[in-house]
């Protein structure tokens, strides 16, 4: 499964048995397979031969990498249920299984009885079901094997989410809030940490540096519940955080792109293009990984941890709003905000230059991070509505943006580019994908005044001010 478990969300699971791997439902029926000879370490969908296992994978995993989350062995028994006429009604499977470690000696796990319906014999199974249940006592498994084996394995079933899932009360001390806040995007950076070092997919860095951000935006619009002089330092130090980790995620936005556009230009064309990225990200990782390795970052993380699990103990000095409930602090910084893009927004007309849609944008995720933090404590009638209408004005800014940088980068890749092998081609490839970026970045600010509108409406403004408080 991958790292934040999406087969797992999407009531799947992939196993590698018998040289195939093959992928089944909740129920066990077989949705796709495909031959496989050796358990892969780290598999991708583009790794797929084409058939439907790949295309059913494809839209749930997109670019993360799929590991091995447990190894399991196991005794199966085979039984059949006949009737009078010696057909098959009903299959059964008696399995007997153990975790599997190349560390340790084999676990045991719960056996189980697994029951296979046969088609047009619904009746026998309900009949075969009772008798397990009443007569020989079984109980149905609360959890799936899968689940089992991950958790004896101590993994985490389901996988690791970065959502926010953040519990409070609105009357909530504000200092005590913001500590319960933040202890979110912290675990979600030590999650992601290793996956990230290890360079498994581009979504542990991603997810990484989302969490950073969270951090980072919460630390400006709440300061007034921290202590000011020991905030300064670790506002510095996230910031740092983001600034290491940028290019390698820059670049790998780059690749995902370039993949997008492969199949609409002959297959060695950008070749060129991607020997210089791959270069470049090979040099940027290896400073990244140093800096995140450091023991710098490893003090970072411990003392931020420290100073928010300390933080409604603070001293008061400094803290002006420690003491406050959430639901006002946090209310008149989500107001604020909002107020302060609509001004934004009403300002920009076709003349405005793109450097006032790129404020706008990160003014927007400010919004967009408070919402995500404080919702539990605002009426959802009003926080998912506008959630929704802040994130489809967020998707035109982001494309808009997006697009430039695509296009930016491209050019500077010219001359590196033309010197290489092939490099020709690859310049005229480059010079579509310039085009084609321009164009969606075209479309994107066209769609910008529609897309502002329900955001900034009257209904809006006046569901803000009622609300946030």
């Amino acid at each position: 499964d991958t790292f934040d478990g999406r087969l797992h969300a999407a009531g799947l699971v992939l196993t590698h048995e018998g040289g195939r791997l093959v992928l089944a439902d909740g129920a066990g029926y077989q949705r796709g397979s495909a031959d496989e000879p050796v358990p892969p370490r780290t598999l991708f969908c583009a790794d797929l031969p084409p058939g439907p296992l790949r295309e059913l994978l494809e839209p749930i995993v997109e670019v993360r990498a799929l590991t091995p989350i447990a190894r399991v062995r196991s005794r199966l028994r085979l039984l059949r249920v006949l009737d009078d006429e010696a057909k098959t009604v009903v299959r059964l499977v008696v399995e007997e299984p153990s975790l599997a470690s190349a560390a340790q000696a084999p676990s045991r796990l719960g056996p189980r009885v697994r029951v296979i319906p046969v088609r047009g014999y619904d009746e026998a199974l309900g009949r075969v079901r009772r008798t397990l249940e009443h007569e020989l006592g079984l109980i149905e498994a609360g959890d799936s094997l899968q689940d089992e084996a991950v958790a004896a394995s101590g993994g985490i079933p389901g996988g690791v989410s970065s959502k926010l899932d953040v519990k409070l009360r609105p009357s909530e001390r504000a200092d005590r809030a913001t500590a319960t806040a933040l202890a979110g995007p912290l675990a979600v950076i030590t999650a992601n940490l290793p996956g990230t070092l290890a360079d498994v997919d581009s979504e542990f860095l991603h997810d990484l540096r989302v969490a950073v951000r969270r951090t980072r935006s919460l630390q400006r619009q709440l300061r007034s519940v921290f202590p000011p002089e020991r905030l300064a330092h670790f506002r510095a130090e996230f910031r740092r955080l983001q600034q290491v980790t940028g290019p390698v995620r820059d670049l790998d936005v780059h690749e995902i792109e370039i993949a997008a556009y492969r199949s609409t230009l002959p297959a060695d064309d950008l070749e060129p293009l991607s020997v210089v990225l791959a270069t470049r990200r090979r040099a940027e990782f290896r400073r990244m990984a140093r800096a995140l390795r450091s023991k710098r970052t490893g003090e970072l993380l411990a003392d931020w941890s420290s100073l928010i699990e300390a933080l409604p103990v603070a001293p008061e000095e400094g803290r002006p709003d420690a003491h406050a409930q959430i639901a006002g602090v946090a209310g008149a910084r989500i107001r604020s905000v909002y107020r302060r893009m609509v001004k934004m927004g009403a300002r920009i007309d076709s003349a405005s230059p793109p450097e006032a849609l790129h404020d706008l944008r990160k003014k927007g995720k400010e919004l967009r991070y408070l919402l995500e933090f404080f919702a539990g404590i605002y009426p959802p009638e009003v926080v998912k509505p506008m959630v929704r209408r802040l994130k489809v004005l967020q998707d035109a800014l982001g494309r808009y943006q997006d697009q430039e940088v695509q296009a930016g980068m491209l050019r500077s890749l010219r001359d590196e580019v033309g010197a290489l092998d092939g490099g020709a081609a690859a310049l005229m490839a480059m010079g579509l994908l310039v085009d084609g970026l321009e164009h969606d970045q075209a479309a994107a600010r066209e769609e910008f005044p529609g897309r502002f509108a329900p955001f900034a409406s009257k209904e809006q403004r006046s569901l803000v001010k009622e609300t946030f408080r």
